[in-house]
């Protein structure tokens, strides 16, 4: 059986009600609006759903049926494991419908937002401490310049901001998936939130990848589910990966005045994990005012958000952001935003020592023979003409190019001078005016 990681904190399992954080009446509408929408009769779904021990979903509807909310309907048949079913009364089923009125949330139960700020210290990103060999293991595929890792490594363990800029084309992107694959361990991701009656959604199976864990046996006395709260979802350390689609109001609570729920923003789902804004400077707002807008989460560790009353709540910030841009960052930062970035790392394009060793792992990895004569032609014609500024992705390119090409001609992979030209002209577009 899949035991938790010994590494992982987990938030211990409620004895009691009480010790949910919730009020009673909150709980006890959740149990109604989902026996109403999920059409729900036996005490184990009706705990399961509500992500609550057995003992406290009989717990909850005992107050229901104490209210005449709900009422019993006996025992199921002889093979349902005897399980008494419940349903809603005609008062209950009304209730239902108002509070689904108030919320179309149902489901588990939310972990009151003071609480959860605990969860997030005991397994916060600032404990990481990530060695050379994991930072190594986990780039293993790249041909890192000289000395980035050594730069990298303490700038990650930190949990600190970091900006990654160069030219375009040279692993920015990759080198920021690595360092979230570096990152192997697991923390526990609420499925919702609470805070000042309102319901504020986190899980997302998008974002959020469950970690694995071994179906209980019945008969064992020492359960998994009993062994953490299961209002949280044992997962992998998230990394939301976003590029010029990012907007300022992707950083806000989401409301959908429908079903009168909140879904969390990207950086709070991302909390424990990292957060990577790619091609900073191609979204629709300014990168001084995305930054500007970090300002206090990246200094604080903190993070403001607004309900649609205009109430105000201070969430936990908890997150490796790295920024990654094609600008230089005088281009796009004044001096003040650029001293709150902690880490800035230049990601330059390879020599050309570099970049063979790039082209020779591509070639092999896509089974194009290597050619001496059409490699020469490559390094002595084409790339002077470009001042030869190599970058990273040229080799996957032009091999990929060449590839389509054999397969298009129906002859075997081959690389030729001929081939090398007609890949290169598809690598850039000449200047010149076009009539219109």
């Amino acid at each position: 059986m899949n035991m938790l990681p010994t590494h992982v904190f987990a938030p211990p399992p409620p004895k009691t009600l009480a010790e949910t954080g919730l009020s009673a009446v909150m709980m006890r509408d959740l149990l109604l609006k989902a026996m109403f929408r999920m059409n729900l009769t036996q005490l184990t779904d009706i705990s399961n759903v509500l992500c609550v021990p057995l003992p406290m979903g009989q717990e909850l509807i005992d107050i229901a049926r104490s209210q005449r909310l709900v009422e019993a309907m006996g025992t199921m048949s002889p093979t349902s494991s005897g399980d008494m079913a419940y349903q809603l009364t005609d008062n209950g089923k009304a209730r239902a419908l108002d509070a689904l009125s108030q919320s179309e949330y149902y489901g588990a139960l939310p972990v009151p937002l003071r609480i959860y700020r605990d969860q997030v210290t005991r397994q916060s990103i600032r404990n990481i401490q990530l060695t050379r060999d994991q930072l190594m293991a986990a780039m293993g595929h790249l041909i890192l310049p000289d000395g980035l890792v050594q730069t990298l490594g303490p700038a990650v363990n930190s949990g600190r901001s970091v900006l990654l800029y160069g030219p375009p084309g040279n692993g920015k992107s990759s080198i920021s998936n690595g360092i979230r694959d570096a990152m192997a361990d697991k923390i526990f991701v609420p499925r919702a939130l609470e805070y000042s009656g309102q319901i504020i959604t986190v899980y997302d199976p998008i974002v959020h990848s469950q970690a694995q864990m071994a179906v209980d046996d019945p008969n064992s006395l020492r359960r998994n589910s009993n062994r953490f709260d299961n209002r949280y979802v044992l997962c992998d350390r998230p990394a939301v990966i976003t590029g010029g689609e990012l907007t300022l109001d992707m950083l806000n609570l989401s409301y959908n005045p429908v079903s009168r729920t909140y879904q969390a923003p990207l950086q709070l789902k991302a909390t424990g994990g990292i957060f990577i804004i790619d091609d900073l400077g191609r979204q629709s707002d300014p990168p001084q005012a995305l930054i500007n807008r970090w300002i206090v989460p990246l200094e604080e560790h903190r993070d403001i958000l607004t309900l649609q009353s205009g109430e105000k709540l201070t969430v936990p910030f908890d997150t490796l952001v790295i920024f990654s841009t094609n600008f230089h960052p005088n281009e796009i930062f004044d001096g003040a935003a650029l001293r709150r970035i902690f880490y800035k790392i230049k990601i330059d394009g390879p020599n050309q020592e570099q970049f063979l060793k790039i082209f020779a792992m591509v070639a092999r990895k896509r089974k194009m023979p290597l050619d001496e004569t059409a490699l020469l032609h490559l390094l002595r014609e084409k790339y002077p003409t470009i001042d030869n500024r190599f970058a990273n992705y040229q080799p996957v390119f032009l091999i990929d190019q060449m590839i389509a090409i054999c397969e298009f001609e129906g002859i075997p992979y081959q690389m030729t001078p001929e081939l090398i030209d007609r890949a290169w002209e598809n690598m850039f577009v000449r200047d010149e005016v076009i009539a219109r």
